[in-house]
This record gives C-alpha cells, sequence and structure tokens, in this order.
C-alpha cells in the first residue's frame, strides 16, 4: 500500500542516522509491549480462577487434561468437528501433580503469551503488507492489540484465544508468499495453515483459502509443481496428526455433540434455512465494522477496489484472501450452526469471525495514512450505506422474529464487546451500533480533512490513542459486567479440598447440580474421571455431588443411599456427600 509522502515520514525524522540509532529501539519497544500485553490479559483475567465459559472451556481443558496422562472428561465436541490443536497446546499445564487452580493459571498465562503477540504481528504486517512507517506501524499495531474481539478471548480456555494471531503469521506469510514464492516460503504459510485446521474446523476455511491461492500460482506458472507438494504436506501432516491424537485419545473423552448427519445440508436448502443463513453472514460482516469504527468497513471496501481495479500484486492478493477467508468463515459456520437439531436462531454469532477483527481494523488504520482523501471518502461513503443498511435489515429482522413470538437468542459470549458498545446487555441495539459505526467513519474523515500536514497528524494521532482507549475501556467493561458475575457464581465455595476429598476417593456428579458448578466441581477432582448420574449413584463411588435445595423439588437426600453429607451451599444448591 502506497502510503502519502506527507504521513509517511511521521517517526523518521532526524536525518540518516536517526534511523540507525534507532534500530534496537523498535525490538525493544515490541518487545516492552508484547511484556505489558500479556500482563495486562492475565489481569483481565483475575476473577476467573475457574471456567466460567462453559462447555467449551471444559471440553479443552478435560482434553487437554487426558493428553498430559491424566483422567479424561467430556467434550461438546462432536467426531468431524473435533480438533486437539488447542489441547496439545496447553496440555503441559497439567504435567505433574498439580491443584486445578494452579493448572488453570498456566493455561492463561499461556494464552496471553500467545494471544499478545498480535502486536508484533501487526506490526509486521503493517510494514510488510500496507507499507507503513515505523511509527504509524506501531500506532497501527497496538490499537489492533488492544481489540477486545482478540484479548477477551485470552481470559478463557478456548481456541479463540490463539486464532488472532496465528491468522495474522498466515497472512503475513500469504503476503510473502505472493511476493516471492518459492519453497520454503509456502511451506511455511502451509504450516500455518495447517495449525489453523488442527485448531479449529474453521481452519477448514483457511486450508481452501490457502489452497486457492497456491493453485492460481501454480497456473500463472509463478509457482512450480514441488512447491504446490511444499504447501500441501504441512496441512496433510496437521490433518493426520490430529487423527493420530483422536485415536490416541480413544474413549477417554466422552463426546456430548450431535453427529453431523446432513442437518446442515437440509436447512440451507430450504428457502428459510438459506435466508437465515445469509442474513446470520451479513450481520456478522455487520458486526466487524461496528466494533472498529468503521475502519473494517473502510478496508473491507478498499479490499474489492483493489480485486476490480488492481494495484500492487502482493498486497492485492493477501487483502482477496482476507476477503475470501472472511466471508467463507462467516458463512461457514452458519451453516454448521444452522444444521444443530433443535438449536435457537442467534441475532448475531459474532465468536467465529472476531479472529480476523485485528487484521481489518489494521487494514483501516494503514488507510489513514495512506489512502489520498478523496479516495478515502468514496470509501467512507460507501462505508457509511453499508452501516446504516446493515443496522436496518438487522431491525426489522428482530421486529419480525419478536412479532412471530421466537426472539432471536443473544448471548453474552457471542458479542461482549458490541453489547458494551451498544450498551445493549442481552439485548442487541443494531440501531445504536450502525451510529457508531458511522460516527467513527465521519470522524476520520473530518480528521483527514485539515489542511495542515502537522495538524492532520496530531489529529489523527488523538483520535488513535482515543481509539486504544476506548478499547482498554470496553475490555474493562467486559470485566466487571460478564466475567466477574460469571466467575463469582461459577465457584464452588467451600472447594473439594475443603471438604476433606482427596485422590483416595472415586467422585461422582448428580445432573441436577446446577451445570456450572457440575463443572468446575469436577474440574478440581484432578486425579480421576467424574461420571454423571441422574439419582442412583454408581457402585463405586465414595463421595458423589448432588443438588441440595431444602424443600424444592429435586432435592438429594442422599441418606437414602447410605450417603452421610460432608458440607455444600444450599443457596447455590450443591452438597458433597461420602459413603457412609
Amino acid at each position: 500500500m502506497v502510503v502519502a509522502a506527507e504521513v509517511a515520514r511521521v517517526g523518521d525524522a532526524g536525518g540518516p542516522a536517526g534511523p540507525a540509532r534507532r534500530r534496537w529501539l523498535l525490538p525493544v519497544l515490541l518487545g516492552c509491549g508484547w511484556l505489558l500485553g500479556v500482563a495486562w490479559r492475565i489481569w483481565l483475567a483475575r476473577h476467573a480462577g475457574m471456567p466460567f465459559a462453559h462447555t467449551d472451556e471444559d471440553s479443552y481443558l478435560f482434553t487437554a487434561r487426558a493428553l498430559a496422562g491424566g483422567p479424561g472428561g467430556f467434550s461438546s465436541e462432536n467426531e468431524t468437528l473435533r480438533r486437539i490443536g488447542y489441547p496439545l497446546l496447553i496440555a503441559p499445564a497439567f504435567l505433574g501433580d498439580r491443584d486445578f487452580v494452579d493448572s488453570y493459571l498456566l493455561v492463561r498465562l499461556i494464552n496471553a503469551a500467545v494471544n499478545a503477540t498480535v502486536l508484533p504481528l501487526a506490526y509486521l504486517l503493517g510494514r510488510r503488507l500496507l507499507g507503513l512507517r515505523p511509527g504509524p506501524a506501531l500506532v497501527a499495531a497496538v490499537a489492533a492489540a488492544t481489540l477486545p474481539a482478540a484479548a477477551y478471548h485470552a481470559t478463557v480456555a478456548m481456541t479463540d484465544a490463539v486464532l488472532a494471531p496465528l491468522l495474522l503469521a498466515w497472512l503475513l506469510a500469504v503476503h510473502r508468499v505472493i511476493e516471492r514464492p518459492g519453497p520454503v516460503a509456502v511451506a511455511v504459510g502451509g504450516a500455518l495453515a495447517g495449525a489453523c485446521h488442527l485448531v479449529h474446523s474453521r481452519g477448514v476455511v483457511v486450508v481452501a483459502a490457502y489452497a486457492a491461492l497456491t493453485l492460481a500460482l501454480v497456473v500463472r506458472r509463478r509457482l512450480a509443481p514441488a512447491g504446490m507438494l511444499a504447501a500441501t504436506l504441512p496441512v496433510l501432516a496437521a490433518a493426520v496428526g490430529n487423527e493420530v491424537g483422536v485415536r490416541l485419545l480413544g474413549d477417554t473423552i466422552q463426546l456430548l455433540g450431535s453427529p453431523a448427519d446432513g442437518n446442515a445440508l437440509r436447512a440451507v436448502t430450504s428457502g428459510r434455512g438459506l435466508s437465515q443463513v445469509l442474513a446470520s453472514t451479513g450481520t456478522q460482516l455487520w458486526y466487524l465494522m461496528v466494533i472498529t469504527f468503521g475502519l473494517a468497513g473502510l478496508a473491507g471496501v478498499e479490499a474489492v477496489t483493489r480485486l476490480c481495479r488492481g494495484g500492487a500484486e502482493a498486497a492485492r492478493w493477501t487483502l482477496g484472501v482476507a476477503l475470501l477467508t472472511t466471508v467463507g468463515v462467516a458463512v461457514g459456520a452458519e451453516v454448521v450452526l444452522a444444521g444443530v437439531p433443535d438449536r435457537v436462531p442467534d441475532a448475531i454469532y459474532a465468536r467465529y469471525v472476531q479472529m480476523l477483527a485485528p487484521f481489518w481494523l489494521l487494514v483501516g488504520v494503514g488507510l489513514l495514512f495512506g489512502t489520498a482523501y478523496r479516495s478515502l471518502l468514496r470509501r467512507a461513503a460507501v462505508t457509511v450505506v453499508l452501516l446504516a443498511a446493515g443496522g436496518a435489515l438487522i431491525h426489522v429482522r428482530l421486529a419480525r422474529a419478536a412479532a412471530r413470538g421466537a426472539e432471536l437468542r443473544y448471548g453474552g459470549f457471542s458479542a461482549p464487546d458490541l453489547a458494551v458498545l451498544t450498551g445493549g446487555g442481552e439485548q442487541l441495539r443494531p440501531l445504536v451500533g450502525a451510529a457508531i459505526g458511522i460516527a467513527g467513519c465521519l470522524l476520520f474523515v473530518v480528521v483527514l480533512a485539515a489542511r495542515h500536514r502537522r495538524a492532520r497528524v496530531g489529529l489523527l494521532a488523538v483520535v488513535l490513542t482515543a481509539l486504544v482507549v476506548a478499547n482498554v475501556a470496553t475490555m474493562q467493561a467486559i470485566v466487571q459486567r460478564l466475567i466477574r458475575p460469571l466467575a463469582v457464581a461459577g465457584t464452588p465455595t467451600p472447594s473439594v479440598a475443603d471438604l476433606g476429598i482427596g485422590p483416595a476417593d472415586r467422585v461422582a456428579a448428580a445432573t441436577g447440580v446446577p451445570y456450572q458448578l457440575r463443572y468446575n466441581l469436577s474440574h478440581q477432582v484432578t486425579w480421576t474421571e467424574v461420571p454423571w448420574f441422574t439419582d442412583r449413584p454408581p457402585a463405586t463411588a465414595q463421595v458423589v455431588f448432588a443438588r441440595w435445595a431444602p424443600g424444592e423439588r429435586g432435592d438429594w437426600d442422599g441418606a437414602r443411599h447410605g450417603f452421610v453429607r460432608l458440607g455444600g451451599d444450599p443457596e447455590r444448591k450443591w452438597a458433597a456427600w461420602r459413603r457412609g
């Protein structure tokens, strides 16, 4: 991307000796920024001593524990979508004889260390893909690294914690492949695409996009067939590795997810199902524009423009691959979710596209530094129309669903940043979201309308600083409104250890215990798997967790089965019983 000469000089003044004197400064700044990012992410998760994003966290944690040689558990995955990449990454946290609280802290430390690499990766993309000078590239990277869509997931044991930096690294490799294709470059790109596949089923879209790119390079004779093989082998290795890991786990992990049986295909072949998929896909793309204050919209319009009009090949093709991946992930997610039996449709399910948000914000910031004012004005106009139309259509969709008595679901884990920005809580407010995105676009246009270079650069610095502050403030609000209350509500007191339950005990849990507490009680039993029962506990169980709700239906009386109550919490409706 060509950078406007006036703005490009920001951070590079000082004569020929300046860059040489500061050669060591940027690595130090990036290293310190990474460390601060790690510390910030750990601090954000300070209230969560136990998992709160059930049941996804539980699935990965139980699998990681089994991979480390410990007992198994349950997973909400099915055979088709099962992946072991993320559990393999966090498995070292379960090595040795540790309490679960300590292992979970190590998991979040791993998350934070990986997730914080968004900063240096975004900086490199800003320099190589967007052609930004060091100063602007660093500012853009900080904005991308603080984006809640990526940083939020570092607080939970979920694949999304590592997918955002992994995607940035892959797009950086894609740019390198297009610029200078060769066996090593394409192998690195294939390895990163394979890693995405190993981590989550969204990686299938990444692999497909990378396959299309390498095939195009072969057709254009920019890549030899041997290069195609070099790109393919790492992906095959990742796929085989996943299958080997699954087979080695065997029945250690019990799958609770519904098997893939053609429901998705049947759902999208009906007119109503297809319209729902398209509407939900559009809502995800609209979400990306809102939570980046319009920057993702500017970037998306720029990507489409470059694909139609041409330009620097490496940047154009990279943006095209990113655009294909974004739309593919959004569509694929909705198709898969549409096939889940008896599932309430979502007003928005943004989790799957959140990993792409830092990239599009980064490209949007790059446009502010490197696009002529009139060109930016045209892109902003298109973005405003998309935001307004999207907000209106989503509003109509919600109103029609409510009129039919079937309000669309909007969960806190789907888009917590959107909930905070729009002040909607558990209610989606599309018109407010559209207004936020439009206001952001107009603000950027006004700032870049300044005639004097110093005034324009100064105003842009203020606006981007405000963007970073908004990101940090949004994350703090997510901590207070979502993470903290869920963590407190899901942490059992007293703990399993406080009740005198230890490695000599075989433990089971009744399904009557609220599932958040049932899972977190089970996590504390690190020495054995905790099976579930309905009323009569397994004959081998020496200790059970059961529902304690005096005077209410479902209260479990352990004395009928020869158990003595150890303690628990009747307000949270659970108790521990030991066989007498």
